[in-house]
Protein backbone atom coordinates (compact mmCIF):
# COMPACT_ATOMS: atom_id res chain seq x y z
CA UNK A 1 0.00 0.00 0.00
CA UNK A 2 1.83 2.83 -0.87
CA UNK A 3 2.11 6.51 0.17
CA UNK A 4 0.39 9.49 -1.81
CA UNK A 5 3.82 10.71 -2.15
CA UNK A 6 5.53 7.47 -3.41
CA UNK A 7 7.10 8.01 -7.06
CA UNK A 8 8.86 5.81 -9.29
CA UNK A 9 12.02 6.60 -7.47
CA UNK A 10 10.51 5.48 -3.50
CA UNK A 11 8.97 2.27 -5.38
CA UNK A 12 12.77 1.62 -6.59
CA UNK A 13 14.08 2.21 -2.93
CA UNK A 14 10.94 0.24 -1.31
CA UNK A 15 12.37 -2.64 -3.78
CA UNK A 16 16.13 -1.99 -2.88
CA UNK A 17 15.05 -1.85 1.26
CA UNK A 18 13.26 -5.04 1.22
CA UNK A 19 15.81 -7.30 -0.69
CA UNK A 20 18.14 -6.15 1.47
CA UNK A 21 15.67 -6.62 4.82
CA UNK A 22 14.80 -10.55 3.50
CA UNK A 23 18.48 -11.47 2.93
CA UNK A 24 20.09 -10.06 5.99
CA UNK A 25 17.39 -9.50 8.37
CA UNK A 26 14.41 -11.94 8.14
CA UNK A 27 15.99 -15.32 8.43
CA UNK A 28 17.64 -14.26 11.38
CA UNK A 29 15.16 -12.20 13.29
CA UNK A 30 13.62 -14.17 15.53
CA UNK A 31 16.59 -15.19 16.81
CA UNK A 32 17.56 -11.79 17.23
CA UNK A 33 15.15 -11.05 19.31
CA UNK A 34 15.67 -13.79 21.59
CA UNK A 35 19.16 -12.87 22.13
CA UNK A 36 18.41 -9.27 22.56
CA UNK A 37 20.75 -8.26 20.10
CA UNK A 38 21.67 -8.26 16.42
CA UNK A 39 25.41 -8.19 15.08
CA UNK A 40 27.12 -5.02 14.72
CA UNK A 41 28.48 -6.38 11.20
CA UNK A 42 24.75 -5.58 9.93
CA UNK A 43 25.75 -1.73 10.21
CA UNK A 44 28.27 -1.93 7.73
CA UNK A 45 26.55 -4.61 5.65
CA UNK A 46 23.54 -2.01 5.43
CA UNK A 47 25.61 0.66 4.64
CA UNK A 48 27.17 -1.49 1.50
CA UNK A 49 23.48 -2.07 0.30
CA UNK A 50 22.61 1.43 0.24
CA UNK A 51 20.51 1.47 3.57
CA UNK A 52 22.40 3.48 6.38
CA UNK A 53 22.79 6.37 3.90
CA UNK A 54 19.07 7.34 2.76
CA UNK A 55 17.93 10.72 3.25
CA UNK A 56 21.37 11.68 4.12
CA UNK A 57 23.84 14.33 1.67
CA UNK A 58 25.86 12.85 -1.02
CA UNK A 59 28.67 14.46 0.58
CA UNK A 60 29.20 12.86 3.74
CA UNK A 61 28.14 9.12 2.07
CA UNK A 62 24.57 9.29 1.86
CA UNK A 63 22.72 8.76 -0.96
CA UNK A 64 20.53 11.82 -0.67
CA UNK A 65 16.57 12.40 -0.46
CA UNK A 66 14.56 13.55 2.45
CA UNK A 67 12.11 12.29 5.13
CA UNK A 68 9.79 10.55 2.44
CA UNK A 69 12.79 8.46 1.26
CA UNK A 70 13.18 7.22 4.76
CA UNK A 71 9.77 6.34 5.52
CA UNK A 72 9.75 4.14 2.56
CA UNK A 73 12.65 3.05 3.47
CA UNK A 74 11.99 2.17 7.23
CA UNK A 75 8.66 0.47 6.53
CA UNK A 76 10.57 -1.97 3.94
CA UNK A 77 12.45 -2.56 6.79
CA UNK A 78 10.31 -3.59 9.05
CA UNK A 79 7.72 -5.51 6.85
CA UNK A 80 10.32 -7.94 5.15
CA UNK A 81 13.04 -7.50 8.32
CA UNK A 82 10.35 -8.92 10.19
CA UNK A 83 12.10 -7.35 13.06
CA UNK A 84 11.11 -4.00 14.69
CA UNK A 85 13.94 -3.99 17.30
CA UNK A 86 16.24 -4.34 14.75
CA UNK A 87 15.27 -1.97 11.95
CA UNK A 88 15.18 0.54 15.34
CA UNK A 89 18.73 -0.31 16.50
CA UNK A 90 19.78 -0.24 12.90
CA UNK A 91 18.18 3.59 12.09
CA UNK A 92 19.45 5.37 15.67
CA UNK A 93 21.73 7.31 13.35
CA UNK A 94 18.07 8.80 11.91
CA UNK A 95 17.88 11.15 14.81
CA UNK A 96 21.53 11.33 16.42
CA UNK A 97 22.77 12.33 12.83
CA UNK A 98 20.62 14.97 12.18
CA UNK A 99 21.62 17.52 14.91
CA UNK A 100 25.33 17.02 13.65
CA UNK A 101 24.40 17.85 10.13
CA UNK A 102 22.44 21.27 11.39
CA UNK A 103 24.80 22.76 13.98
CA UNK A 104 28.15 21.04 13.52
CA UNK A 105 31.02 22.40 11.54
CA UNK A 106 32.37 20.91 8.33
CA UNK A 107 35.34 19.16 10.07
CA UNK A 108 32.31 17.47 12.82
CA UNK A 109 30.75 16.29 10.02
CA UNK A 110 33.39 14.61 8.00
CA UNK A 111 34.50 13.58 11.50
CA UNK A 112 31.21 11.62 12.36
CA UNK A 113 28.80 11.38 9.51
CA UNK A 114 30.98 10.23 7.15
CA UNK A 115 31.81 7.38 9.45
CA UNK A 116 28.53 6.55 10.45
CA UNK A 117 26.86 6.57 7.00
CA UNK A 118 29.50 3.77 6.49
CA UNK A 119 28.75 1.62 9.02
CA UNK A 120 32.01 2.24 10.61
CA UNK A 121 30.40 3.49 13.89
CA UNK A 122 27.61 3.69 15.65
CA UNK A 123 25.25 6.73 16.84
CA UNK A 124 23.11 7.72 19.46
CA UNK A 125 20.89 10.44 20.58
CA UNK A 126 20.72 10.91 24.08
CA UNK A 127 18.95 13.37 25.63
CA UNK A 128 15.84 11.31 28.09
CA UNK A 129 17.08 11.17 32.12
CA UNK A 130 16.15 9.69 34.74
CA UNK A 131 14.22 12.26 36.18
CA UNK A 132 12.21 12.86 33.18
CA UNK A 133 12.55 12.97 29.31
CA UNK A 134 9.53 15.26 27.88
CA UNK A 135 10.18 18.05 29.61
CA UNK A 136 13.36 18.82 27.71
CA UNK A 137 14.36 22.17 29.24
CA UNK A 138 14.23 20.74 32.34
CA UNK A 139 17.56 18.31 31.89
CA UNK A 140 19.92 18.10 34.66
CA UNK A 141 23.15 16.51 32.85
CA UNK A 142 25.95 19.48 33.59
CA UNK A 143 28.59 20.17 31.73
CA UNK A 144 30.83 23.14 33.18
CA UNK A 145 33.75 24.31 30.96
CA UNK A 146 37.06 23.98 32.20
CA UNK A 147 39.50 25.67 29.30
CA UNK A 148 39.43 23.42 26.66
CA UNK A 149 37.20 21.43 27.61
CA UNK A 150 33.61 20.55 29.20
CA UNK A 151 33.84 18.54 32.29
CA UNK A 152 30.40 16.47 32.06
CA UNK A 153 28.66 14.94 35.34
CA UNK A 154 25.23 12.60 34.72
CA UNK A 155 23.36 10.32 33.14
CA UNK A 156 20.83 9.83 30.53
CA UNK A 157 18.23 6.82 30.06
CA UNK A 158 16.48 4.88 27.23
CA UNK A 159 18.93 5.36 25.26
CA UNK A 160 18.88 3.23 21.54
CA UNK A 161 21.92 1.97 20.83
CA UNK A 162 23.64 3.19 23.93
CA UNK A 163 25.65 0.39 25.33
CA UNK A 164 27.19 -0.18 21.32
CA UNK A 165 27.40 3.52 20.61
CA UNK A 166 30.81 4.92 19.04
CA UNK A 167 29.34 8.64 19.27
CA UNK A 168 26.50 10.02 21.40
CA UNK A 169 24.96 13.65 20.86
CA UNK A 170 24.03 14.39 24.23
CA UNK A 171 21.91 17.34 26.00
CA UNK A 172 23.86 18.64 28.20
CA UNK A 173 23.04 22.12 30.61
CA UNK A 174 25.71 24.66 29.99
CA UNK A 175 24.41 27.17 32.08
CA UNK A 176 24.09 26.68 35.87
CA UNK A 177 21.42 29.09 36.05
CA UNK A 178 18.26 26.71 35.49
CA UNK A 179 15.87 29.72 35.58
CA UNK A 180 16.73 30.31 31.99
CA UNK A 181 16.05 26.59 31.19
CA UNK A 182 15.86 26.35 27.50
CA UNK A 183 18.52 29.20 26.94
CA UNK A 184 21.37 27.06 28.67
CA UNK A 185 21.17 23.44 26.67
CA UNK A 186 23.75 22.75 24.79
CA UNK A 187 24.90 19.54 22.72
CA UNK A 188 28.33 17.51 23.02
CA UNK A 189 29.30 14.68 21.02
CA UNK A 190 30.43 12.75 23.02
CA UNK A 191 32.98 9.33 22.08
CA UNK A 192 32.73 6.35 23.84
CA UNK A 193 36.54 6.30 24.78
CA UNK A 194 36.05 9.41 26.37
CA UNK A 195 37.40 9.32 30.01
CA UNK A 196 34.11 9.40 32.42
CA UNK A 197 31.84 8.07 29.66
CA UNK A 198 30.53 4.90 30.47
CA UNK A 199 27.21 2.53 29.17
CA UNK A 200 26.35 1.87 32.95
CA UNK A 201 23.87 -0.86 32.32
CA UNK A 202 21.91 -2.43 28.95
CA UNK A 203 18.30 -1.97 29.55
CA UNK A 204 15.66 -5.02 29.59
CA UNK A 205 12.31 -3.92 27.75
CA UNK A 206 9.03 -5.38 26.83
CA UNK A 207 9.46 -5.20 23.42
CA UNK A 208 12.24 -4.35 20.63
CA UNK A 209 14.15 -6.60 21.89
CA UNK A 210 16.96 -6.89 19.19
CA UNK A 211 17.60 -2.96 19.75
CA UNK A 212 20.25 -2.42 22.87
CA UNK A 213 18.67 0.35 24.81
CA UNK A 214 21.03 1.60 27.52
CA UNK A 215 21.44 3.96 30.27
CA UNK A 216 24.74 6.12 30.08
CA UNK A 217 26.53 7.37 32.70
CA UNK A 218 28.86 10.92 33.03
CA UNK A 219 31.13 11.01 35.35
CA UNK A 220 33.46 13.82 35.33
CA UNK A 221 33.26 12.75 31.59
CA UNK A 222 35.95 15.13 29.77
CA UNK A 223 34.61 16.42 26.55
CA UNK A 224 37.22 18.55 24.05
CA UNK A 225 35.32 22.06 23.21
CA UNK A 226 35.94 21.06 19.87
CA UNK A 227 33.05 18.40 20.11
CA UNK A 228 30.27 21.04 20.79
CA UNK A 229 27.60 21.14 17.96
CA UNK A 230 27.12 24.84 17.39
CA UNK A 231 27.35 27.61 19.93
CA UNK A 232 26.69 27.35 23.66
CA UNK A 233 22.94 27.55 24.29
CA UNK A 234 22.14 26.66 20.89
CA UNK A 235 20.59 23.23 21.50
CA UNK A 236 16.96 23.56 22.59
CA UNK A 237 16.05 24.68 19.28
CA UNK A 238 17.83 21.97 17.29
CA UNK A 239 16.61 19.56 19.96
CA UNK A 240 12.85 20.61 19.16
CA UNK A 241 13.17 20.58 15.36
CA UNK A 242 14.50 16.87 15.35
CA UNK A 243 11.67 16.26 17.87
CA UNK A 244 8.91 16.60 14.99
CA UNK A 245 10.61 14.57 12.23
CA UNK A 246 11.62 12.11 14.96
CA UNK A 247 7.75 12.00 15.48
CA UNK A 248 7.06 11.79 11.86
CA UNK A 249 8.99 8.45 11.60
CA UNK A 250 7.94 7.33 14.45
CA UNK A 251 4.27 7.40 13.03
CA UNK A 252 5.23 5.81 10.14
CA UNK A 253 6.90 3.11 11.98
CA UNK A 254 3.45 2.68 13.12
CA UNK A 255 2.31 2.30 10.47
CA UNK A 256 4.27 -0.11 8.94
CA UNK A 257 4.00 -2.54 12.07
CA UNK A 258 0.44 -2.12 11.66
CA UNK A 259 0.50 -2.79 8.26
CA UNK A 260 2.99 -6.27 8.74
CA UNK A 261 0.01 -7.28 11.84
CA UNK A 262 -2.78 -6.42 9.34
CA UNK A 263 -1.05 -8.96 6.80
CA UNK A 264 -0.43 -11.74 9.45
CA UNK A 265 -4.21 -11.74 10.32
CA UNK A 266 -5.46 -11.42 6.72
CA UNK A 267 -3.33 -14.57 6.17
CA UNK A 268 -3.83 -16.58 8.86
CA UNK A 269 -7.75 -15.98 8.76
CA UNK A 270 -7.86 -17.36 5.19
CA UNK A 271 -6.02 -20.28 6.44
CA UNK A 272 -7.51 -21.33 9.88
CA UNK A 273 -10.53 -23.37 10.30
CA UNK A 274 -13.34 -23.19 12.22
CA UNK A 275 -16.80 -24.81 12.50
CA UNK A 276 -16.11 -26.00 8.76
CA UNK A 277 -14.99 -22.77 7.26
CA UNK A 278 -11.88 -20.51 7.11
CA UNK A 279 -12.54 -17.61 10.23
CA UNK A 280 -12.39 -15.11 6.90
CA UNK A 281 -15.29 -16.49 6.26
CA UNK A 282 -17.34 -15.50 10.17
CA UNK A 283 -18.53 -12.41 9.62
CA UNK A 284 -17.39 -11.10 12.97
CA UNK A 285 -13.60 -11.87 11.52
CA UNK A 286 -14.09 -10.07 8.52
CA UNK A 287 -15.65 -6.97 10.56
CA UNK A 288 -12.44 -6.83 12.12
CA UNK A 289 -10.09 -7.48 9.49
CA UNK A 290 -12.51 -4.62 7.95
CA UNK A 291 -11.56 -2.19 10.92
CA UNK A 292 -8.55 -2.79 11.32
CA UNK A 293 -7.45 -1.89 7.48
CA UNK A 294 -9.76 1.44 7.65
CA UNK A 295 -7.84 2.78 10.63
CA UNK A 296 -4.57 1.55 8.76
CA UNK A 297 -5.72 3.50 5.84
CA UNK A 298 -6.43 6.65 7.64
CA UNK A 299 -3.01 6.80 9.44
CA UNK A 300 -1.17 6.41 6.46
CA UNK A 301 -2.81 8.82 4.65
CA UNK A 302 -2.04 10.99 7.58
CA UNK A 303 1.47 10.18 8.06
CA UNK A 304 1.65 11.18 3.71
CA UNK A 305 0.11 14.52 4.10
CA UNK A 306 2.75 15.21 6.72
CA UNK A 307 5.07 14.07 5.19
CA UNK A 308 4.35 16.12 2.09
CA UNK A 309 3.52 19.28 4.09
CA UNK A 310 6.89 18.84 5.73
CA UNK A 311 8.63 18.55 2.53
CA UNK A 312 7.09 21.91 1.53
CA UNK A 313 7.78 23.90 5.16
CA UNK A 314 4.49 23.94 6.11
CA UNK A 315 4.15 21.37 9.00
CA UNK A 316 3.30 23.22 12.39
CA UNK A 317 4.22 21.02 15.84
CA UNK A 318 0.65 20.40 16.47
CA UNK A 319 -0.52 18.61 13.36
CA UNK A 320 2.39 16.32 13.85
CA UNK A 321 1.41 15.61 17.57
CA UNK A 322 -2.14 14.81 16.28
CA UNK A 323 -0.25 12.46 13.68
CA UNK A 324 1.52 10.79 16.16
CA UNK A 325 -1.45 10.31 18.31
CA UNK A 326 -3.78 8.79 15.23
CA UNK A 327 -1.07 6.59 14.47
CA UNK A 328 -0.26 5.15 17.71
CA UNK A 329 -3.68 4.95 18.67
CA UNK A 330 -4.19 2.87 15.46
CA UNK A 331 -1.72 0.76 15.49
CA UNK A 332 -2.31 -0.21 19.26
CA UNK A 333 -5.37 -1.67 18.33
CA UNK A 334 -4.70 -3.40 15.20
CA UNK A 335 -2.13 -5.41 17.42
CA UNK A 336 -4.68 -5.72 19.87
CA UNK A 337 -7.14 -7.26 17.10
CA UNK A 338 -4.31 -9.25 15.47
CA UNK A 339 -3.94 -11.19 18.36
CA UNK A 340 -7.35 -11.91 18.85
CA UNK A 341 -7.64 -13.02 15.41
CA UNK A 342 -4.81 -15.70 16.26
CA UNK A 343 -6.47 -16.25 19.34
CA UNK A 344 -4.30 -19.09 21.18
CA UNK A 345 -1.54 -18.69 18.94
CA UNK A 346 -1.30 -15.14 18.80
CA UNK A 347 -0.47 -15.26 22.82
CA UNK A 348 2.72 -17.64 22.25
CA UNK A 349 6.36 -15.80 21.45
CA UNK A 350 6.84 -18.01 18.17
CA UNK A 351 3.92 -15.68 16.51
CA UNK A 352 5.11 -12.49 15.38
CA UNK A 353 1.95 -10.57 15.79
CA UNK A 354 2.80 -11.26 19.56
CA UNK A 355 6.01 -9.81 19.49
CA UNK A 356 4.14 -6.72 17.67
CA UNK A 357 1.78 -6.64 20.23
CA UNK A 358 4.80 -5.74 22.51
CA UNK A 359 6.90 -3.74 20.05
CA UNK A 360 3.66 -1.16 19.38
CA UNK A 361 3.05 -0.37 23.00
CA UNK A 362 6.43 1.57 23.38
CA UNK A 363 4.72 4.87 20.58
CA UNK A 364 2.26 6.31 22.94
CA UNK A 365 5.42 6.48 25.18
CA UNK A 366 8.52 7.25 23.02
CA UNK A 367 9.25 10.73 21.11
CA UNK A 368 7.21 12.43 23.29
CA UNK A 369 3.74 11.06 25.16
CA UNK A 370 0.49 10.66 24.29
CA UNK A 371 -0.48 13.05 26.96
CA UNK A 372 2.14 15.51 26.11
CA UNK A 373 1.50 15.26 22.38
CA UNK A 374 -2.28 15.98 23.25
CA UNK A 375 -0.89 19.52 25.47
CA UNK A 376 1.00 20.76 22.35
CA UNK A 377 -2.54 20.34 20.58
CA UNK A 378 -4.17 22.21 23.04
CA UNK A 379 -1.89 24.84 22.93
CA UNK A 380 -1.69 25.45 19.35
CA UNK A 381 -5.75 25.07 19.80
CA UNK A 382 -5.77 28.01 22.18
CA UNK A 383 -7.10 25.91 24.98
Amino acid sequence: MPYLFESEEHAALRAQVARFAESAISPHAQAWEEAAEFPRELYPAAAAAGVLGIGFPVEYGGSGGDITHQIVASEALTLHGRSVGTAVGLGSHLIALPPILLLGSEAQKQRYVTKVLAGEWVSALAITEPGGGSDVAALQTMAERVEDRYVVNGSKLYITSGCRADVIVTAVRTDPDRSRRHLGLSLLVVERDLPGFSPSRKLSKMGWSASDTAELSFADCQVPLANRLGDEGSAFFAIIRNFAAERLLLAAQCVAIAQLAYDESVAFAKLRTTFGKPLSRHQVIRHKLADMATQLWAARAFVGESAIRCQRGEVVMSQLAMCKNTATDMCSFVVDQAVQIHGGLGYMRECIVERLYRDARLYPIGGGTREIMNEIIAQAEGY
